[in-house]
């Protein structure tokens, strides 16, 4: 008996050790050089895996969990089936996982794709995890799901409601699930076009020229450029500011192509930059773009000064957006940007403070004179400023009724009020001290916004002029009015404008509604454009109404 049990107790000492040492072998010490062979070829291995994109990626940082290296070689295409392999060496030293995607360029599920039901202008949240990582879009529904893995939820949507196609929106590649395969077929660019819009440098060059209009899917006509834009709860002065941009030239042509601003992380840049391509995109599901997540880049960027549901001024976010897209784009501190190269001009400012003003100031010792003259207890001090946008002060309205009972609304030439830039007329201002400025124009830019001041606030209400302002649609000339710098040599001084976007307010002030005239430049033609409502109208109609900020282009 003893004899017995000592046979089987060696036997299982052998076991043991045999075990171990397949155990052993299984971690080797240091990475082979070369990948490890299979003890089987099989294909169709591979295919079983719908491990998320995320997923990979954090295997091809990090390594295969088991510490074994695995082998991937170039891409490539064979019997179907895509691989993705990098050199021998990266591989063996980094473990990159094998990664083989079937790609198919047929599906039977494709007469399911429903164009009417997608919508890629809302941030791309998956709709049960609420996260943004790694998100797809349903073909059929157009929902919002998250990886496309076997525990994840665009997987769990195609078996509950049988819906089988998807697009992954970052890669824009297409899915057939839960069967995991890629679907490569040239029916779905439309598709691909309409969630990422792409435009050649030749095709935005002629972009002014095309008068052709598009067809939406549920049969209506647009023109690309001219499409109205969703107010998404009081977001019209949002609205008016990004139609009257759109006819900036240059600017829009340096947002339509991404190449232009690909190494700035700033996100508000990039959504400005979608928001262009998909206004001026000729191959669009619906006549009409919404603006929702360039208003998420705007909150968080402006810290809720500027959000959904609150009324702002145009003006005021219209100078709050061009400085940050300046700092955002320019190079340097003191460098440039497609922004100041549109619209920064320059103005000589004289500064004169007078008597008690300087007793004041000497008072609390802050007298400075800067390049100034003194004389008379009157400190004069010239300075050079840059501008990006011109104030225009409006005469007040008068005060009582005409014979007829009714209010006079007054008219004043827009000339009238330029003269505030003829370095002669004085203006008086109280902040931060009494003063008497006198403007003067140095250099002009090449698009020139004004804003014409019709709100006064004081402590009690805000109150609205409503003086009309009577302007010229073309041939705005400045050289008539306000005096100019004298050209270089070899240099023509242009002076003369047209406009191309009126901004009006209507309604009580507080309350009310914005809508922008702006002009078609393939045609001349004019559209009154408020929110979704985009009508062709008549110069002078634009003329007629209470302009409240202005962009003129030089010829």
């Amino acid at each position: 008996m003893k004899t017995k049990r000592l046979e089987e107790g060696e036997a299982e000492a052998e076991e043991g050790d045999l075990k171990r040492q397949k155990v052993v072998g299984r971690q080797p010490s240091s990475p082979s050089p070369s990948p490890p062979q299979l003890a089987f070829d099989n294909a169709l291995l591979p295919l079983a895996s719908y491990a998320d994109d995320d997923e990979e990626e954090e295997d091809e940082r990090g390594g295969s969990s088991n510490g074994v290296a695995e082998n991937i070689g170039g891409r490539f295409e064979r019997d179907g089936i895509e691989q993705d392999e990098e050199d021998d060496e990266k591989g063996s030293s980094q473990g990159i996982r094998r990664r083989m995607v079937e790609v198919r360029k047929d599906c039977p599920y494709l007469d399911t794709v429903n164009r009417q039901v997608l919508d890629f202008d809302f941030e791309k949240f998956c709709s049960v995890s609420l996260s943004n990582l790694n998100v797809y879009a349903c073909l059929v529904c157009g929902k919002y799901f998250q990886g496309r893995g076997q525990k994840s939820h665009a997987y769990t949507h195609s078996l509950e409601a049988g819906h089988h196609v998807y697009i992954n929106l970052q890669t824009e590649k297409v899915y057939c699930l839960p069967d995991g395969y890629e679907i490569n077929d040239p029916s779905l660019d439309d598709i691909r076009h309409v969630l990422n819009p792409r435009f050649s440098r030749e095709q935005v060059e002629h972009l002014d020229r095309n008068r052709q209009w598009s067809r939406a899917l549920d049969g209506s006509d647009y023109l690309p450029g001219m499409v109205g834009l969703n107010n998404i709860q009081e977001t019209d002065f949002v609205n008016v500011t990004i139609q009257s941009l759109m006819r900036v030239t240059p600017l829009r042509n340096f947002f339509l192509i991404p190449e232009n601003y690909k190494h700035n992380t700033d996100v508000l840049v990039h959504r400005f930059g979608e928001l262009t391509r998909k206004i001026w995109h000729a191959r669009n599901f619906k006549g009409q773009v919404s603006p929702h997540e360039f208003l998420q880049a705007v909150m968080k960027a402006s810290g809720k000064r500027f959000r959904i549901g609150a009324q702002s001024d145009p003006v005021e976010f219209m100078s709050w957006l061009l400085d940050k897209l300046h700092k955002e784009l320019r190079t340097s501190k003191k460098g440039s940007s497609i922004i100041h190269q549109c619209f920064q001009g320059e103005l000589e400012v004289v500064k004169e403070i007078h008597g008690r003003a300087i007793a004041e100031r000497k008072d609390n010792g802050d007298v400075q004179n800067n390049g100034g003259t003194e004389g008379n207890n009157v400190v004069s001090e010239t300075s050079r400023m840059p501008f990006v946008m011109l104030g225009l002060d409006l005469p007040p309205p008068p005060l009582f009724k005409d014979v007829m009972e009714k209010n006079i609304i007054p008219q004043v030439p827009l000339f009238n009020i330029l003269k505030k830039f003829d370095g002669e007329s004085v203006t008086e201002v109280v902040r931060p001290r009494i003063a008497r400025m006198r403007y003067r124009v140095t250099r002009l830019p090449q698009y020139l916004i004004l804003h014409v001041r019709r709100f006064t606030k004081n402590n009690f209400f805000v109150e609205k002029n409503p003086t009309l302002v009577n302007f010229p649609v073309k041939n705005l000339e400045l050289k008539d009015y306000i005096p100019l710098p004298t050209p270089k040599e070899n240099e023509k001084l242009g002076s003369k404008y047209d406009l191309i976007a009126n901004i009006v307010h209507d309604g009580k002030p507080g309350e009310g509604c914005y809508r922008v005239f702006v002009q078609r430049k393939s045609e001349e033609l004019w559209y009154e454009m408020q929110d979704l409502h985009v009508s062709e109208t008549l110069p002078q109609m634009v003329a007629l109404s209470e302009a409240y900020m202005q962009i003129y282009e030089q010829h």
